[in-house]
């Protein structure tokens, strides 16, 4: 098992960090180039997350984009590759805007991998953390690799920070 000290990743550290942190949990970490609200909207408004989510080496596209981020709102991703579909679909559990994110992945058999995702914000960077909690240390042991492109994804959406203004 992963551990690290309280002081990593820092605020310096432009990578993302990939920990499994016990049997069920892994966390990723990568602090970006924006304010929280703008990262936040990033993660909570369909037409900016459709820009960044899909990392650009998978051979997928992300064909259709839901978000209702609210307490009991629902999500729906819908991916296309080759000649099929995936769809990725949960509900809002935790909406606080712009420093927290909860949901439910329940797109699999059985019970849901739960997502939180914090937003930390110090001079204008943001320091965003993914902690995914699977059901059980064979759901995270089969996961399909999602939570490993989230270092991938988290640089695009470094990469689309910048092209934003803090008034959009």
């Amino acid at each position: 098992m992963d551990t690290t000290t309280a002081s990593e990743p820092t605020l310096s550290q432009n990578e993302a960090t990939v920990e499994r942190t016990s049997e069920r949990e892994l966390v990723v970490t990568r602090t970006v180039n924006g304010p929280a609200r703008l990262v936040f909207d990033a993660w909570t408004k369909a037409e900016l997350l459709q820009q960044w989510w899909v990392p650009k080496s998978f051979p997928i596209t992300l064909l259709s984009c839901e978000t209702d981020p609210r307490v009991g709102g629902k999500y729906r991703l819908t991916f296309g590759s080759d000649d099929s579909t995936m769809d990725f679909f949960g509900r809002y559990l935790e909406v606080v805007p712009p420093t927290r994110l909860v949901w439910t992945n329940e797109e699999s058999e059985g019970e849901a991998t739960i997502t939180t995702v914090t937003f930390e914000e110090t001079d204008g960077r943001t320091r965003v953390v993914v902690h995914d909690l699977y059901p059980s240390k064979e759901s995270l042991e089969s996961d399909s690799g999602s939570t490993y492109a989230m270092p991938e994804s988290l640089a695009q959406l470094d990469d689309l920070l910048a092209t934003l203004t803090v008034d959009d």
